[in-house]
């Protein structure tokens, strides 16, 4: 029997040593997910911008290379088959006033014409931010439109209310520099550098003039904010953690476009201004935050890398180039759909003169009423005229230059 069943092996940790070995190593996880995850030195500023930077450029460079190899197959389809060019929808011509002829009347030269400084306008804008910033301060408008933005539909559960602890406009201004006119084409890329332009070419190609301005500014605009991360699971409000942040914007400087888009009268397209910033800018933010109310976590690393991280994409997603911000300008010419005020029906007007008319009639009967109080009382008249006997008592300003009967007395009654 001993051959045929062999002996167990007996295992060479029990039971409670296997629990103090599992309960160490979750231990030693939490510990170096603690250290190395949350309060593990984040890299220099220098770094972080740097490898951004590094990230958008090379985001711009596939666009603009995905853009130059449609345009490449475009023209290889059209050389093939030249019978497209049949087919393509004709564009309006282009208007009486073309590039060419807008620099030549406005004397800039492209090539050589030196950047412009914008003193003049940064004064405007100063002036601008400066009313901004003082309205702010005498109404709650702004930290009414804060809170309802924060607290939108889209708050998630576990997030309690969002309170505005502190607002902080700033106090400097930005300075813009260095403009300069750059031809673009139709897709917002510049022509051939190291060229020659010709402005005749530019506007057979749908080209625009693009304005591009150095942005700089060095300020503390500071936005706090508090709530409380609630805990839903196994019950309502198992536990909260409540949590401060703020969020400082310390530093921007970038590259500034401008262009023009003229409209388009056959597809009912207004004039738009587009504006967007250049791969090149630098946004330097200053973040605080604070976890718990008995032991608290101040300015936790890993916090303020999440909140940098998602501000950067938000401002990349909206206005860093290939991405853009587009406003439609109204029409300069006065219209008659654009006409306001003024409203008034025939029906309204017809009312309002037949009150004014009515207002008329009434002056002149209390004109004739008191030329017959008059004669009455200068002609010493012994009774009074039943047309006046039932009047009103005349008013304070109406003044009887006689001492004869007062209207409305009976015959023979002192006055």
């Amino acid at each position: 029997m001993a051959d045929i069943c062999p002996a167990r092996s007996e295992p060479t940790l029990s039971f409670t040593q296997g629990l103090i070995l599992g309960q160490l190593s979750v231990v030693l996880l939490l510990a170096a997910f603690i250290k190395f995850f949350i309060f593990g030195d984040p890299p220099s500023p220098e770094v972080v911008a740097s490898i951004r930077a590094t990230d958008r450029r090379s985001r711009t460079l596939a666009h603009k290379k995905s853009i130059l190899g449609l345009r490449e197959t475009n023209a290889l389809q059209l050389v093939q088959n030249p019978a497209l060019n049949k087919k393509h929808v004709l564009r309006p011509g282009p208007p009486t006033l073309t590039i060419g002829s807008i620099l030549s009347k406005t004397y800039y030269k492209v090539d050589s014409h030196q950047p412009e400084s914008l003193d003049w306008f940064n004064v405007l804008i100063a002036q601008t931010i400066a009313q901004f910033r003082s309205d702010a301060q005498h109404d709650d408008a702004i930290l009414s439109s804060l809170s309802k933005a924060l607290n939108g539909t889209a708050r998630p559960d576990f997030l309690d209310e969002i309170k505005v602890t502190e607002l902080s406009l700033g106090e400097d201004f930005p300075i813009f520099s260095n403009c300069r006119i750059i031809p673009v084409d139709e897709d917002g890329l510049s022509f051939g550098t190291g060229k020659a332009f010709d402005a005749n070419m530019a506007t057979r190609e749908g080209a625009r003039l693009q304005a591009r301005m150095d942005v700089d500014l060095s300020d503390m605009i500071t936005l706090a904010v508090e709530t409380k991360l609630l805990l839903n699971y196994p019950k309502r409000l198992s536990a909260v953690l409540p949590v401060a942040l703020a969020v400082s914007i310390v530093r921007f400087s970038g590259t500034l476009s401008i262009s023009f888009i003229p409209s388009n009268p056959s597809n009912n397209e207004p004039a738009k201004m587009i504006f967007t910033f250049l791969d090149d800018y630098r946004l330097d933010f200053s973040i605080r935050s604070l976890l718990g109310s008995r032991s608290r976590l101040q300015d936790v690393p890993k916090i303020a890398q999440l909140v940098e991280s998602r501000l950067h994409r938000w401002f990349d997603e909206r206005c860093v180039e290939p991405r853009f911000q587009e406003i439609a300008l109204p029409n300069m010419w006065p219209r008659k759909k654009n006409t306001r005020g003024g409203d008034e029906t025939i029906s309204d007007v017809e009312r309002s003169m037949s009150k004014a008319k009515g207002v008329d009639i009434a002056k002149d009967v209390r004109e004739e009423a008191r030329k017959e109080i008059e004669a009455e009382a200068h002609g010493g008249a012994d009774r009074v005229p039943d047309s006046l006997r039932y009047r009103h008592r005349p008013r304070a300003e109406d003044e009887f230059p006689g001492a004869g009967s007062m209207p409305g007395s009976m015959p023979g009654s002192m006055p």
